[in-house]
């Protein structure tokens, strides 16, 4: 057993591919292994800027010899099916084996050289390594057949124990030579093995582990910024990004005018981040400081004076462009900058920024004067909506679309706008994704659900559905946002009302556009939505409309149809995504689909409290038992036409019907005013109350009685008895 070393050294590749570099190369190697029939004890892989290498510990010098049987026809078959096998074998007839009636082809494989199977290795592996971008350069780049690597490749190191393991690619030939960091050392690095590959780079100032890197500047960061009595602001993602930029981290900390401080702490954060790659500190009052911690690949010989000097100037650089995008979009009012949106496409079947905007506004308003969202007012619900999208117009957000939203807030704020407008302009796009805060001001749960309101109806009257794991417009993500702002806020509201409602804004923009005094169609993008039909519902195109009503309907709606379309696609759409959220936070499916069968429940809070309700009960060992109970008295109920619940009750009324009908008597109405109130607990409690009565009816009655008026007012009994507990869910979807 050896060990093998693989080192593939290019110019500077990508932080960003670099994680990912490493377990392709991975991947690769052990499939290279594989086919061959080798097999290593372990691989690991490492990455910096310059070079993407790979050692392999235990593996064996040679493969080993192996037979390959391959079944052949049977004797006696036509001669064109033995002359087919032959060719392929490349056996005579007289080399086939006959055993059972059947000739094989059995071929002696020798065994290979584990050098000369890397040979073939190295190559395939460089020329298949399935980089996210790559190029081809020099002489060679005319054709398309060269080489394609992330950057140039300069060269490659290949030892098996200590013997280089000899292979040429596009002129670069295999060796032992490697070079150390750019500016540290000079002349190259001569490896005699893998097991001094880590140590003799180390001594030329290349840290070849990843995590040892990011260990080095997350820590020296840390320390930087707390000898200057400071806080550094972590990050794990500019951690990663500085590792993969430098080969010998060294992190310094470096000052800016405190006069950028008047800037937003988030643009001053972005930009040192984005631009630069530096982190931020905050001081002992957590308040931002005037400091960064860059991460530098050298260390200097003036402990990094002049490296900071001149990282400062950039950074200083970069603040004055921010202060000044700061300073000109406050010198124009939210208002002129709204104006502007009307010259940004939303979607081309669904108009400009500003109709989207308009949409909003009205939906915003709607929520709050329905008393769907309490605690704002309309007039502050509309007045957020109508600025929530000025900023994206502003210099600071085409610098920094991260900060959409964010910057509307301070310079709304700025100018003289209420905090809660200021707020709800800010956060109207929370929550973005799973783990993200979820509003709670009122008038910014009702600007932010209307927003995303808008989106989901919209895209679905567009038929821009998702497919399958496409899903362009993030609608996926709107309506798991719908529904956390639904949950925590506890709003209360029917989904397709909501929906139509949302249908009748867009109806009313639509309408709007309509040109009655021209006699003009519909214009764009609303006919790509509506057809217009006259007050009789016929639909023509153009239509003359001339003083005359005329209706809109949706384009895929059917000329018969008096209404328009309630999208059921997006209901059910909306109900999926509901159970998927519910199944991830570990709620049975057959309970959330017992819930939804029982069909018009589309108050999302009362439904999810039916769901709580439910598995809470259905899990204890008396729930087990009245779910039995129920899919017994379900199954003969199954077998019956025209069962009577009011079945008038014979003379002869035995003990356990006597029981079971004077439970129902007393759980029917509790369970139903629980209902009523939404005290799903209190409904399963009552329920509760029938598991014993409906044992011992079971136990000792026979319902399918000979005589008739027993048996009509026992299968009553029954009736009543799946009647009371369908009240909480359909039992009969529950598993168990």
């Amino acid at each position: 057993m050896t060990d093998f070393l693989l080192e593939l050294r290019s110019e500077e590749i990508p932080a960003r591919m670099q994680v990912k570099a490493k377990e392709d190369l991975a991947r690769l190697f052990n499939d290279a292994l594989l086919k061959a029939g080798l097999a290593a004890a372990s691989v690991e892989t490492f990455a910096t800027p310059r070079r993407l290498a790979l050692i392999a510990k235990g593996l064996p010098l040679a493969t080993e010899a192996v037979s390959e049987e391959t079944k052949g026809p049977k004797v006696g078959a036509p001669p064109q099916a033995m002359e087919g096998f032959l060719r392929k074998s490349g056996l005579s007839q007289d080399q086939l084996v006959e055993r059972d009636g059947v000739y094989y082809a059995i071929v002696e494989k020798a065994g290979r050289q584990t050098a000369d199977v890397l040979t073939e290795a190295i190559p395939a592996i460089t020329r298949a390594f399935p980089w996210p971008k790559s190029q081809r350069w020099g002489a060679a780049s005319v054709s398309t057949e060269s080489l394609r690597w992330v950057r140039p490749l300069q060269g490659i190191v290949a030892l098996l124990g200590d013997a280089v393991v000899h292979c040429e690619i596009d002129g670069i030939v295999s060796g032992a030579e490697t070079m150390g960091h750019r500016f540290h050392h000079s002349g190259p690095v001569i490896i005699t093995n893998a097991g001094d590959y880590i140590e003799k780079l180390r001594a030329a100032h290349v840290l070849v582990h990843f995590s040892e890197r990011c260990r080095i500047i997350r820590d020296g960061a840390k320390a930087a910024a707390e000898a200057a009595g400071l806080n550094l602001v972590e990050d794990e993602g500019l951690v990663i990004e500085n590792a993969g930029l430098t080969e010998w981290p060294v992190p310094m900390i470096g000052r800016f005018d405190p006069a950028f401080l008047d800037v937003p702490q988030e643009v001053i954060q972005l930009t040192a981040r984005v631009n630069q790659k530096y982190f931020v500190c905050h001081d002992k009052t957590g308040k931002l400081a005037n400091a960064f911690v860059c991460t530098v690949n050298i260390d200097a010989h003036d402990g990094g004076a002049a490296i900071v000097a001149g990282n400062e100037k950039v950074l200083a650089a970069r603040l004055s462009d921010a202060k000044f995008f700061w300073e000109q979009d406050l010198k124009v009012a939210l208002d002129s900058q709204a104006q502007k949106l009307a010259q940004i496409t939303f979607h081309e079947k669904l108009g400009s920024v500003a109709d989207k905007v308009e949409r909003v506004a009205m939906l915003a308003r709607w929520l709050v004067t329905e008393g769907i969202v309490t605690g704002a007012t309309a007039d502050a619900a509309e007045r957020a909506a109508r600025l929530c999208k000025a900023d994206l117009v502003t210099g600071m957000v085409g610098e920094f679309p991260e900060l959409q939203g964010i910057m509307g807030g301070y310079y709304a704020r700025a100018q003289g706008e209420s905090d809660a407008v200021a707020d709800a302009i800010r956060d109207h796009y929370k929550p973005v994704g799973q783990g993200d805060d979820v509003p709670t001001a009122p008038v910014t749960v009702a600007v932010s659900l209307a927003d995303k309101l808008d989106t989901l109806v919209g895209f679905f009257l567009a038929d821009e559905l998702p497919t399958g794991s496409k899903d362009p417009f993030a609608l996926r993500r709107a309506i798991l946002a719908v529904q956390a702002l639904t949950e925590t806020s506890s709003l209360r509201f029917r989904v397709s009302e909501l929906i139509e409602q949302v249908l009748e804004i867009f109806l009313h923009q639509a309408d709007s556009a309509i040109d009655y005094d021209n006699e003009s169609f519909i214009g764009e993008p609303w006919k790509t939505l509506f057809i217009v039909a006259d007050e009789n519902g016929k639909f023509e195109n153009p239509v003359a409309i001339a003083g005359a009503p005329v209706m809109l309907y949706w384009r895929k709606h059917s000329a018969e149809s008096a209404q328009v379309d309630g999208l059921p696609k997006l209901i059910s759409f909306w109900a999926d995504r509901l159970k998927v959220q519910q199944r991830e936070a570990g709620v049975r499916h057959d309970l959330i689909d017992a819930v939804f069968s029982l069909g018009g429940e589309d108050d999302l809070v009362r439904l999810l409290a039916r769901v709580k309700a439910l598995q809470a009960y259905v899990t204890t060992a008396e729930g087990a038992n009245l779910l039995a109970a129920y899919k017994r008295a379900a199954n003969i109920l199954k077998a019956v036409d025209g069962v009577d619940a009011a079945a008038p009750a014979p003379a002869d009324l035995v003990r356990e019907e006597l029981a079971l009908r004077t439970a129902l008597e007393a759980a029917e109405p509790k369970a139903a005013a629980a209902v009523s109130v939404e005290d799903f607990e209190g409904a399963m409690a009552a329920l509760a109350t029938l598991r014993a009565p409906i044992d011992a009816f079971f136990e000792s009655v026979m319902v399918n009685d000979p005589d008739q008026s027993k048996r009509a007012f026992r299968l009553g009994l029954l009736a009543r008895f799946r009647d009371a507990v369908t009240q909480v869910a359909d039992f009969s979807k529950i598993e168990g």
